[in-house]
């Protein structure tokens, strides 16, 4: 049985520092939130990192009711190109340019069609911002105030092919691998966990990561109040799936870490998984009664 290509087994030509971001935004501040995110950003930069990744929806907060009753102010618009050019945004932009760094950025957007999506910005080092990437797996209730994504995408810093997820996408093998499949060395995932889901939290990225031989920067909102309070331990795992850094449950934090193309390639020397899997795993399957 054949197995589909990897599309590209380029290594990158050199390490790569990024950060996880832990932070706990205020419910439809989006201002206050961008100016939160900008200090974020310059403590990340200030640590040396190149890609700094935020929690899901942090400009808005992950807030469902404040979500659902003000769309108007908790979203950002979309070009037809995916372009975001809002004055809000203003502190965001500045803290890239300066920190010289990519910043991936959890939002609400609103697109020319009308869809409306749990998104990651990405502002490149310019301050350029645009629409990167629309979560493809929408979790409970987001059902009814967003749409799905509709493909998926992988950010290119400085020879680094780094597959974009977010929360929920990260539940399922199979997003993770069609980003690997593309060539990504990594998987980038802004999330929302909640208190009380630590477990399926720590367990599901390291798994990411270890499946695909891919390092894995999970960033997560933290603290908030009941029945919206998130956990933290946003991480940077290995493509073993050990954690390089790790937050704790509660706490604003900016963990850093270096991924490394040698330790990339030593790994997936030694566990050829990627290489080795089927097509599928849909073999005639036989009934064994007992």
């Amino acid at each position: 049985m054949t197995t589909p290509p990897v599309t590209s087994t380029l290594l990158p030509p050199a390490p790569l520092t990024v950060a996880a971001v832990q932070a706990d935004p205020t419910p439809g501040d989006l201002p206050g939130n961008a100016v939160t995110a900008a200090r974020l950003l310059a403590r990340a930069a200030g640590q040396g990192a190149r890609v700094a990744v935020l929690p899901e929806l942090f400009l808005p907060a992950y807030h469902p009711p404040t979500l659902a009753a003000d769309p108007a102010g908790t979203d950002v618009a979309a070009t037809g190109d995916g372009a975001v050019d809002d004055p809000r945004l203003d502190p965001v932009r500045s803290a890239a340019r300066d920190g010289r760094l990519t910043a991936v950025v959890g939002a609400a957007v609103r697109h020319p069609d009308g869809r409306r999506t749990i998104s990651a910005l990405v502002v490149d080092p310019t301050g350029a911002v645009r629409a990167g990437y629309d979560k493809q797996q929408l979790w409970g209730g987001e059902r009814d105030l967003f749409d799905a994504g509709r493909r998926g995408a992988s950010l290119l810093v400085d020879g680094w092919r780094l597959g974009l997820g977010i929360c929920y996408d990260g539940c399922f093998p199979e997003h993770a691998r069609a980003a690997a499949v593309d060539g990504a060395h990594g998987y980038l995932c802004p999330s929302g966990y909640l208190a009380g889901s630590g477990h399926r939290r720590d367990l599901y990225y390291a798994a990411r990561a270890l499946d695909n031989t891919m390092y894995v920067v999970f960033a997560n909102a933290v603290d908030g109040a009941e029945p919206w309070r998130f956990n933290g331990g946003a991480a940077v795992y290995d493509p073993q799936g050990r954690p390089l850094a790790r937050g704790a449950d509660s706490g604003e934090d900016v963990l850093v870490a270096t991924l490394d193309p040698a330790v990339l390639a030593a790994t997936r020397s030694a566990h050829t998984m990627l290489a080795d899997r089927p097509v599928d795993q849909g073999f005639p399957r036989t009934a064994l009664p007992a």
